[in-house]
């Protein structure tokens, strides 16, 4: 029997995520360097359980981190291919967290291009738990219209 309790139980997990996630935004920004690699694989862990996917958690991850990277520097600090690169950066592109510009490279060659975050983490975090919530509402209303539906 599905009861309003479990809409409630998915909540308190959700909300039990989002408090996991809001302190690691500070660790990220004031850890020691010995630190930071943990730190970081946990923060990733913790988007790809809040539903973003591995990819785009690792290069989110990588970029709150830096001012600003390559993709080359953004494929060996997230530890993913370049094909991964590229299909995060389209996802987190579509989301309009980051801003990307051309560098001339100092030889010859085609320029490079540069990412930065053009958003904050708490943002980011702010947008996901705002996105959790509307599901979670959504999938409410669908189990209340499965209750109405079995006591007709």
């Amino acid at each position: 029997m599905i009861s309003s309790l479990d809409g409630i139980i998915f909540d308190e997990t959700y909300i039990y995520m989002i408090s996991l996630v809001m302190p690691k935004v500070t660790v990220l920004n004031t850890s020691t360097a010995s630190d930071l690699r943990v730190e970081r694989d946990e923060f990733a862990s913790i988007l790809m359980k809040v539903g973003l996917k591995r990819n785009v958690a690792k290069v989110l991850t990588y970029l709150a981190g830096v001012a600003e990277a390559t993709s080359r520097e953004i494929e060996i600090g997230s530890d993913l291919r370049q094909p991964e690169v590229s299909i995060a950066m389209r996802e987190i592109r579509k989301l309009e967290w980051i801003v990307e510009r051309d560098e001339k490279n100092p030889g010859k060659g085609r320029p490079y291009r540069i990412y930065k975050l053009n958003r904050s983490l708490p943002e980011i975090v702010d947008y996901l738990e705002s996105e959790k919530s509307k599901e979670s509402e959504r999938v409410m209303k669908q189990i209340e219209k499965l209750k109405s539906l079995r006591t007709n």
